[in-house]
């Protein structure tokens, strides 16, 4: 049987172009020039004789075509993978190279590390943190994953913040993100009081531009709402590029912020911080254990996700130990 088949390179351009909506976040991903990218597009294109992205003034958008063909040139990139990883017979002692969300490595992960390091003592653990791993984000930091060639020993999780469809990988969620305000202990000391969520307006608010509206986290806007209290100016106080800075913020007693419920537990079962009002603010989002199907069965793979997995489950946030 023979089969007609466009170029590998031309179907790589217009996967990663697909994704990122950008010839220019696509020619990053893959070491080219936006204008190769463009170049294997237009090949592509005339290959197939129809068109597969609108190309507007200052953005792109998947032609009917080229929204049908996506998910199967997706699949099929993956199947190539799939095809080679299956091929090698040698047992894969590299690296494990776990790819995350600057927060949720610092504030989740990392205080938990100590066990999973006495569980799996030979794990080659590399951590690597990026804001690519949210959804949504237009971050230019893009991760290593998809460049990745996944013939080579080493083998790649991802922890991704966002709604959980990932075809042609396999996908775990973890936990939600409610949102909760949080602050030092010391402000409840304080002259000005937090008995009642109206006290709020007395506060400096802590805004973090990073996790909020389209990252999936919410406003202050949206708090205020769910608690009732009006006739406060929500915009007030510093607002912050960094959502460590906005933490360390609210370590320090500037402020209070908004944060993620499981992000911060452990910060409050420490008494580093307090959550003041019972009022969480429901979120779309979600932290995910994203694994490319071509290496799932990896041993140290599934040692990984299944104790990611089981600390998840655990209701008791941990100490620092």
């Amino acid at each position: 049987m023979s089969y007609r088949l466009p170029p590998l390179n031309a179907l790589r351009a217009f996967e990663a172009a697909a994704r990122h909506l950008s010839f220019k976040n696509a020619a990053l991903e893959l070491s080219v020039t936006p204008t190769a990218v463009s170049h294997q597009i237009k090949l592509l294109e005339e290959f197939l004789d129809f068109p597969l992205f609108h190309r507007l003034t200052r953005a792109l958008e998947l032609t009917p075509q080229g929204e049908a063909m996506l998910p199967k040139v997706r699949e099929g990139l993956v199947c190539f993978c799939a095809a080679v990883e299956s091929a090698h017979e040698r047992v894969s002692q590299g690296r494990l190279i776990v790819v995350l969300p600057p927060s949720f490595a610092t504030r989740w992960l990392v205080p938990r590390l100590r066990r999973f390091a006495l569980a799996e003592p030979s794990a080659s653990l590399h951590v690597i943190r990026s804001l690519s791993t949210i959804d949504g984000s237009q971050a230019l930091d893009t991760t290593a994953l998809d460049n990745m060639d996944l013939r080579q020993e080493d083998a790649v999780v991802v922890i991704r913040f966002g709604v959980g469809s990932y075809p042609g990988f396999q996908v775990d969620r973890m936990f939600g993100s409610d949102y909760i305000a949080v602050c030092s202990p010391k402000l409840l000391q304080a002259n000005a009081p937090l008995r009642v969520p109206s006290d709020m307006r007395y506060q400096v608010l802590l805004h973090d531009k990073v996790g909020a509206g389209e990252h999936g986290g919410p406003s202050w806007d949206d708090w205020f709402r769910l608690a009732g209290v009006t006739d406060v100016d929500s915009q007030r106080g510093p607002h912050f590029s960094d959502s460590g800075l906005v933490y360390v913020a609210a370590l320090d007693g500037l402020g209070v912020a908004l944060a993620s419920k499981p992000l911060v537990a452990t910060a409050i079962a420490q008494g580093r911080l307090v959550a003041p009002f019972d009022i969480a603010v429901a979120q779309n989002f979600a932290y995910y254990v994203v694994v490319p199907q071509a290496i799932a069965a990896r041993p140290a793979v599934q040692a990984f996700r299944t104790w990611l997995l089981e600390e998840a489950q655990s209701e008791e946030p941990h100490p620092a130990d």
